[in-house]
């Protein structure tokens, strides 16, 4: 309980007013642990992902997420664009399209590429929004 005040305190000392970060704790708890069955996301017929190194974040009440290195997504088919978000839990947020045939989906894809460091092991992968896309398949 300690260790998490003095971080508490330490955050506070070095955040910046506009964008605070906060911690995981009992009232918004986020966990993060390898999934252990493989993941698929297909876009407009192709699979953009096939991954068995997918890990699951599972934050306060929102459905699970999953989070997809790099190396096991088509990024040939994903543009970088100029959206960002931030969430005080884990940072500022990068967005990908995703651009198959003729179909696009805007900011389809979201990134933390510098997470906060309690969330850190999600650090450059890669989130999509289930509505966005075909579909993303477990097993």
């Amino acid at each position: 309980m300690v260790a998490r005040a003095q971080a508490a305190n330490h955050i506070k000392d070095t955040a910046t007013e506009f964008c605070p970060m906060k911690l995981p704790g009992p009232d918004h708890p986020i966990s993060i642990a390898p999934h252990p069955q493989r993941v698929r996301v297909t876009f407009n017929g192709r699979t953009v992902v096939d991954t068995t190194r997918a890990l699951a974040l599972h934050e306060t009440t929102y459905k699970t997420v999953f989070y997809i290195p790099r190396e096991d997504a088509d990024m040939a088919v994903f543009e970088r664009t100029s959206h960002a978000t931030h969430c005080p839990y884990k940072g500022d947020a990068s967005y990908y399209s995703i651009r198959v045939g003729d179909k696009l989906a805007e900011n389809a894809i979201w990134s933390y590429e510098q997470p906060f460091p309690a969330v850190a092991g999600i650090s450059e992968l890669l989130a999509f929004y289930p509505n966005r896309v075909d579909k993303i398949e477990e097993g």
